[in-house]
């Protein structure tokens, strides 16, 4: 599930040309294990972006392409959502994020999207969706793990994840079962 509003989610768009989503048979594998810092994504994800006839500069991964330590560290902070208890992200307003770097609100706004390729905003609610998924995957109910993500309800989990994707939640998570 990509952000569509990345770089790597308009490429992919393009490639796909108005299919909603693809599925690749063992394309890559990505253990549920927390990654390590010598692990290889990028070599992982190697064999899916070559049947997208992607290039490797689509790929950011934490420590390869990200060079601000500031905003990698704050990778690793969300990242720990994805492996045990959602980090409910009432406190991942720019505002404070940048006064916890020692940066305007703007000067933060600004060194992530040039990092990332992508803005906070859009970035941080992909995040709140993959949390979401993850929590279902874990079978928390749809109304537990839109709250632990952020959202009000289910239905508006539904709703954004629908708008995002352009799949319903039970069509994703088939698709990871």
């Amino acid at each position: 599930l990509i952000e569509p509003k990345s770089d790597l989610g308009a490429e992919l768009f393009s490639k796909l040309a108005g299919q909603s989503y693809k599925s690749f048979a063992a394309a890559c594998v990505i253990s549920p294990k927390k990654p390590t810092q010598t692990d290889n994504i990028a070599q992982m994800l190697e064999p899916l972006f070559q049947a997208l006839e992607l290039t490797k500069r689509f790929l950011i991964v934490n420590g390869n392409t990200v060079k601000d330590q500031r905003i990698r560290q704050l990778l690793t902070e969300l990242d720990e959502c994805f492996y045990g208890d959602c980090i409910k992200p009432e406190n991942w307003r720019a505002v404070q994020i940048a006064s916890q770097m020692a940066l305007s609100e703007s000067r933060f706004l600004h060194l992530f999207s040039a990092q990332m390729g992508i803005s906070w905003r859009p970035f941080l609610l992909w995040r709140r969706m993959m949390c979401a998924m993850q929590s279902l995957i874990n079978n928390t109910s749809a109304t537990e793990a839109a709250h632990l993500a952020g959202f009000s309800d289910s239905a508006h989990l539904s709703r954004t994840f629908r708008n995002n994707f352009g799949m319903t939640i039970r069509q994703a998570l088939t698709l990871f079962k």
